[in-house]
């Protein structure tokens, strides 16, 4: 009994202590952890191999744990981000990837949930690594008037950055992104990139019509491999370029889920989102379709992003994966923000982790 009332004891008197100095702990918390993130290398702490971190996991509809597609991958110790949806780049940085380390971005194409971050992306890569090139950012023709576009748009910051912190952060030649356009690749023609010592990275044309030009993408690195569908239908060459594939990331809609959306949007007389949860069934895959790509490909992990619809509540996630376990036997990540595959360089298990 007594000891019982002593624990209760110094329990409370701890409680009354963090309560009258909590901020003072707080500070001291928040020093600790600047002290490590100041110092830390999170790339150079990864083992070698190829990675693939999560920093949008979602499509255009808002949800809590999954912001708008943006995959980051880590070649050794070369960083690109697939694609620069709403919030990815402050995700990429909470999970302890620099954004001045960005060597390019690669956009699969250029509807607005896709693009819509890389005005944030550019800046802050520009003055978080005092850069003094423009970002490159890959994609197929039309590529130029999007950059251009967000390029105009970031102008007039791009001037207060440098007159407020001086070159020395913010290199007047460093701002904004620079474009790199490429042909739209045939089918069973995928264009080369970049293949440059152990890394290569190809480009292969996808089918989400009438959006066009619309791409996917290839990474080989230290003999591991990753393919990113980027947004389309079920499609031959997704399938094509991710035969024996280590990790195929697919986008994934649920048709039945939409289909709640289309049925309560009707009865409530919004003909807008109606037509709309209509339209987008026919320019997307569904989970159960991304599995069978995966098994016919002979993919060995399977990984679904751009989830569509959000997934709010306790249940949904099953009732989205439904279907996948029959067409797949592999293992299937169904990826919010924050998730990390690592893929260590020659061989060795598939590790998926949570960095947010």
């Amino acid at each position: 009994m007594r000891l019982r009332w002593l624990i209760v004891l110094v329990v409370a008197a701890a409680t009354a202590l963090l309560v009258t100095y909590r901020a003072e702990v707080a500070m001291w918390a928040m020093s600790r952890a600047l002290d490590a993130n100041m110092t830390g290398d999170a790339i150079a702490e990864l083992p070698d191999g190829l990675h693939l971190a999560v920093c949008g996991a979602g499509a255009p509809l808002p949800a809590a744990e999954r912001s708008g597609p943006c995959l980051a991958v880590i070649a050794g110790r070369r960083l690109f981000l697939v694609d620069s949806g709403s919030n990815g780049i402050r995700n990429l940085q909470r999970m302890g990837l620099p954004a001045g380390r960005i060597e390019a971005v690669l956009l699969t194409h250029f509807h607005s949930d896709h693009i819509d971050g890389l005005g944030e992306t550019s800046m802050l890569r520009w003055t978080a690594g005092s850069n003094s090139e423009p970002l490159p950012v890959y994609g197929p023709t039309g590529v130029e008037r999007v950059v251009a576009g967000f390029n105009e748009a970031y102008a007039l910051d791009a001037t207060y950055r440098t007159a407020h912190h001086g070159a020395l952060v913010a290199p007047p030649g460093g701002a904004g992104s620079r474009a790199m356009p490429f042909a739209l690749p045939g089918a069973g023609a995928p264009i080369s990139l970049i293949d440059d010592g152990d890394l290569h990275i190809r480009a292969f044309v996808v089918d989400h019509e009438p959006v066009v030009p619309a791409v996917g993408y290839r990474f080989d690195y230290g003999g591991r491999s990753l393919v990113i569908s980027g947004d389309t239908k079920e499609s031959a060459e997704v399938e094509r370029l991710a035969r024996d594939v280590d990790l195929l990331a697919h986008e994934a809609l649920a048709a039945q889920l939409v289909g709640l959306m289309n049925r309560a949007a009707r009865d409530a007389g919004r003909d807008n989102l109606a037509h709309i949860t209509q339209d987008i069934l026919d320019y997307h895959t569904t989970p159960e379709e991304a599995a069978a790509v995966a098994e016919r490909a002979g993919a060995r992990h399977l990984l679904l992003y751009h989830i569509v619809p959000p997934l709010p509540l306790p249940g949904l996630a099953t009732a989205f994966l439904e279907g996948v376990g029959d067409r797949y036997p592999g293992p299937v990540t169904l990826s919010v923000d924050g998730t990390f595959v690592t893929l260590p360089a020659g061989s060795g298990a598939i590790e998926v982790s949570q960095r947010l």
